[in-house]
């Protein structure tokens, strides 16, 4: 039995939600999200709040009732407050830049790094050093700061490269001299 699954979804003032051709659509004021449906679940969406049921009493379907309550609970989220994700870039001569559609990256490689930035999400760069990633999606939002964060994880010596503002990393002490 899952305690997440049988929760109601609540449904804001200004969100519309609609299911189609086994797809789920959930429109409000920041943006309009598609998820497709599984056909072991069923939703039953009233004026107020959505309830997800497993049409059966087998395993599949009971796993999977948790686990569109939460997509579905995230959209509607997303949609009303965008989720954001902030990076830090430390380094000496490292720098970011927004380029049109891409990002751009100097993080002390020989070539400048240009990633480009996914349909729905939208990043801004302060002092150079500072990227914030917003958008309705909280999975493009988390692997977009993932991927940017993966061209120079922070290394534990020094402390340069991107972070993840709120991620620990673990500082090591460096080498002793005799």
């Amino acid at each position: 039995m899952s305690r997440i699954g049988n929760l109601p979804i609540d449904i804001p003032a200004g969100v519309e939600i609609s299911t189609e051709n086994g797809e789920l659509k959930v429109k409000g004021p920041k943006g309009e999200l598609i998820q497709s449906l599984n056909d072991s679940i069923s939703l039953e969406i009233s004026d107020k709040e959505i309830v997800v049921q497993p049409k059966d009493s087998n395993r599949q379907s009971r796993a999977l009732q948790g686990t569109f309550r939460s997509l579905i609970n995230n959209m509607v989220k997303g949609v009303v407050t965008p989720y954001s994700k902030d990076l830090l870039i430390e380094g000496v001569g490292f720098r970011a830049a927004v380029k049109g559609s891409e990002v751009g990256l100097e993080l002390g490689y020989s070539h400048p790094i240009n990633h480009p930035i996914p349909h729905g999400v939208s990043v801004s760069v302060a002092d150079n050093v500072k990227i914030h990633v917003e958008g309705p999606d909280k999975q493009k939002v988390g692997q977009l700061a993932a991927e940017i964060k993966s061209y120079y994880p922070v290394e534990p010596y020094k402390g340069k490269g991107v972070r993840i503002v709120g991620e620990f990393v673990r500082r090591k002490e460096g080498k002793k001299s005799a």
